[in-house]
């Protein structure tokens, strides 16, 4: 199985790339979350693979990142869902956020994949629920407690991306967060008074 390809960027597609490897041209499907951190055609690029080898077919699918490789890889694992449908969902919203509505069972966040349907979108919660929580361990922020309202849980949730986003450490934002949603009434819990006063102690 091929793990990693690194090579010259020939060839530059949103749905795949050709990487030359010593006079070979590997061509690997990638979804737009990888498709967005490549370098410009000509330069070197290195991407973690998959090799899915069929009797008539063998096909490369490369990612930018671990994680995006793991949720595919999970992903193919479900009944009905193949590597065109997973590479969908990583190009549709990132890794963290597809983890958050699966563990959060949000049905309506995962229709709007294209290709996702309710049986299938209730399925992919149903089989990989336990899956995504041991990839992403801060999806489940705030179902913990039973007593949390949806809206100071949803607005915990979106502060914990948008911090991710900025570069955090997402067991150093839950602990932030955990702490604010604890202190704050649920009236000052909104995810821009959140992601205001976790900065103030994620820069201290």
């Amino acid at each position: 199985m091929i793990a990693r390809i690194t090579g010259k960027l020939i060839e530059l597609g949103f749905s795949h790339v050709v990487v030359d490897v010593g006079g070979v041209g590997y061509r690997i499907f990638i979804p737009m979350s990888t498709y967005d951190r490549l370098p410009d055609a000509g330069k070197e690029v290195s991407l973690m693979t998959y090799t899915q080898v069929r009797e008539d077919a063998f096909h490369l699918y490369g990612f930018a990142t671990d994680d995006e490789k793991k949720l595919f890889e999970i992903l193919i694992s479900v009944s009905g869902i193949g590597a065109k449908l997973a590479l969908s969902i990583l190009s549709t919203m990132p890794v963290a956020t597809f983890c958050s509505a699966v563990s959060n069972s949000e049905l309506a966040i995962i229709k709007q994949i294209s290709g996702i349907g309710k049986r299938t979108a209730e399925r992919i919660v149903v089989e990989l629920r336990d899956k995504v929580e041991k990839l992403a361990p801060g999806v489940k922020y705030g179902q913990a407690d039973k007593e949390l309202p949806d809206d100071k849980r949803i607005a915990a949730e979106e502060a914990l991306l948008a911090l991710e986003q900025l570069g955090f450490k997402r067991d150093k934002i839950s602990k932030t967060l955990r702490a604010l949603v604890d202190k704050l009434p649920n009236e000052e819990c909104s995810a821009e008074n959140l992601i205001r006063q976790s900065l103030q102690s994620l820069n201290t």
